[in-house]
């Protein structure tokens, strides 16, 4: 479980997450949801140690991260960025085998290769397999990202935007993907997501964020009310529950 403690972020005089403590749940999808320039990127990229608080602590299973070795966190915690980009022109597996770096520092073994073709048989990227990068759609390229990302074998996957600038289909894809990954092999996703229908009908958790703070957390069903999302955006909602899930309506 990665666990927040008092956690703040500046820049200069400007600070972008101010004293957030929340605790995400182990083994299942939790989003990040809010308004632009809420902090959640600057959060979730400081789970990721690509960026260093000004405040407070980031805890794996109860031990700060930062005194984890960034090797054996790689084997544990899982980031894509938003928006990749490789200026190298990669076929889907050269790409998806960059995942393995942590362990085999380049140099593949049997067991590198598994894991590669178990993450593109995942996704059911193996007709892309010999692709080019370059030669893929938005959504095709950024299923070989993620299968990169999951071939990192970690508990912990942490996404920012992986549905920016997709489809309906392939965001689906995903987020089906993401759903499996928790359900069948018990690992903790923990992602960036502006479309609050994909966040309302495929998130365990949600954790809210508004100008820098944590606004709330908790389970899905419980921050998914009109009364809550209406405050959190500045929108009036009409929410409609049924056996399909949520419909979350703001166009009024």
């Amino acid at each position: 479980m990665i666990t927040v403690n008092h956690l703040s972020k500046a820049y200069g005089n400007k600070t972008t997450v101010s004293d957030v403590s929340v605790a995400f749940p182990k083994g299942q999808l939790t989003s990040l949801i809010g308004p632009n320039g809420a902090g959640k990127t600057t959060l979730l990229m400081t789970m990721a140690r690509l960026l260093d608080p000004t405040e407070g602590d980031v805890l794996l299973d109860g031990r700060l991260i930062t005194d984890i070795p960034i090797g054996d966190y790689a084997k544990r915690v899982a980031t894509l960025r938003q928006s990749p980009d490789f200026h190298l022109r990669l076929t889907v597996e050269e790409l998806v085998a960059f995942g393995r770096f942590p362990y085999s520092r380049g140099v593949l073994t049997p067991k590198d290769h598994q894991a590669i073709d178990e993450a593109i048989a995942f996704l059911s990227l193996n007709a892309l397999r010999t692709a080019y990068l370059d030669e893929l759609s938005g959504g095709q390229r950024q299923m070989a990202f993620l299968a990169m990302t999951i071939a990192q074998e970690t508990d912990c996957l942490l996404l920012d935007e992986p549905l920016n600038n997709l489809d309906i289909k392939h965001a689906v894809q995903i987020m089906q993907a993401l759903r499996r990954l928790c359900q069948e092999h018990g690992r903790t996703v923990i992602l960036v997501v502006h479309d609050i229908n994909f966040a309302a009908n495929y998130s365990d958790y949600l954790v809210a964020m508004k100008e820098g703070a944590l606004y709330c957390a908790g389970p899905a069903q419980e921050v998914i009310t009109e009364a809550t999302l209406s405050q959190l955006y500045g929108l009036d909602f009409d929410i409609t529950q049924s056996h399909h899930g949520y419909l979350c309506n703001y166009f009024k």
